[in-house]
């Protein structure tokens, strides 16, 4: 079992927001589950990071969660992204540009401005490190 990195340093009305926020970014990571196009990672991340500042027990639950631990710990011990999931990213950033140029027909100016924008949170994603583990 791993033992997490628990801070509280808020407040009881800080450590209730903190869950309630944890537990909300949790409901969009299971959305992000079945939804195509929907990330999931990143709110387990932010999730992980509320439970860490409020719940010792959720933060534990999410950290050794049998499919999304090992993902939330690497990034957490390493900054790291697997392999499959920097793909799986780069696939879905470049989807949804995909949809946003079919379906929006933007101006010139926003769509370099969204592509900038996605192009550079795909760079930031491939330029992370691999799991030591992986």
């Amino acid at each position: 079992m791993t033992v997490p990195h628990t801070s509280l340093r808020a407040g009881r009305l800080g450590r209730i927001f903190y869950v309630v926020l944890g537990l909300f970014f949790v409901a969009l990571g299971l959305i992000g589950v079945v939804v195509p196009l929907m990330p999931t990672t990143i709110f387990l991340i932010l999730a992980a990071w509320c439970f860490a500042r409020s719940s010792p027990k959720l933060e534990a639950w999410l950290l050794n969660h049998p499919k999304f631990g090992p993902v939330l710990r690497a990034w957490r011990k390493e900054g790291a992204i697997p392999r499959k999931g920097k793909i799986m990213a780069c696939i879905g950033m470049a989807t949804g540009f995909g949809i946003f140029l079919f379906a929006a027909h933007p101006a010139l100016w926003l769509m370099l401005l969204v592509g900038g924008i996605m192009g550079a949170c795909a760079l930031f994603v491939v330029t992370r490190p691999a799991p030591s583990t992986q």
